[in-house]
């Protein structure tokens, strides 16, 4: 099983969950995620077999999260436009995203990798 791993090499939650993921021989496919951002349909299906709710998918401690003042536009927002923004810039992307195609996990916490990807 190769997993696909899509990260910012500058990003320590990146760095950190590489780091779990190549000391537990966990072979992984990584894909820059501002180069090569996941388009509208690849997030639908991340969001879709992660069963949480599109907005956790939004990385809002980010610039240009802020930037966009998408603290207040997405309560307001269709699930369409949430699409969209996530599909229009990698940086508005929580990461890691890590996927084998059936389940996906978010960010990184040893604990949901231990459980997910041993």
């Amino acid at each position: 099983m190769t997993l696909t791993f899509y990260a910012y090499p500058k990003c320590g939650t990146c760095q950190k969950a590489k780091k779990w993921l190549d000391k537990n021989n966990i072979a992984y496919e990584q894909i820059h995620i501002v180069e090569n951002p996941p388009t509208k349909e690849e997030l639908k299906k991340l969001i879709q077999l992660s069963g949480l709710p599109i907005k956790r998918f939004f990385n809002t401690s980010g610039k240009k999260y802020r930037e966009l003042d998408l603290k207040n536009k997405l309560p307001e927002a269709t699930d369409e436009e949430k699409l969209n923004w996530l599909a229009s810039d990698g940086m508005l992307i929580k990461r890691p995203i890590t996927t084998d195609g059936k389940q996906v996990t978010i960010g990184f916490k040893e604990e949901l990798f231990e459980q997910a990807w041993r």
